[in-house]
């Protein structure tokens, strides 16, 4: 009988093969509106305006969990994600989290400042 791999590690394992090299490689949009492609979200809403706080944290949430690494640059920018980043640790999953903040220390940095007032 062979041995499975824990549901756990797959994810882990599927999140840390898309991430980017850098948090300075995603250079997405700041402004405006984005429109994900079907195979980011394939129902449901597919246009976000970044100018709505909660269009834009849905759209990072949707491309963060769903998105390949070409779209996690393409669609994600470095500085609205280290702003946003203390909410939307809390709206993804565990493992989406643990990899994204052991990869970019700074990302949990920005959790920590904000979580202890100090920010």
């Amino acid at each position: 009988m062979s041995e499975q791999i824990p549901h756990a590690e797959v994810l882990r394992t599927r999140y840390r093969s898309r991430l980017p090299a850098r948090l300075q490689d995603l250079a997405g949009p700041t402004e405006g509106t984005v429109d994900l492609p079907l195979h980011v979200v394939w129902s449901g809403l597919r246009s976000f305006s970044l100018d709505q706080p909660k269009l834009r944290m849905g759209l990072y949430r949707t491309v963060l969990a769903e998105g390949q690494r070409d779209d996690l640059i393409c669609f994600l920018n470095k500085d609205l994600l280290l702003t946003q980043w203390p909410v939307l640790r809390r709206m993804v999953s565990r493992h989406l989290r643990e990899v994204w903040e052991d990869a970019f220390p700074e990302l949990a940095q920005t959790a920590t400042t904000t979580a202890d007032g100090s920010a």
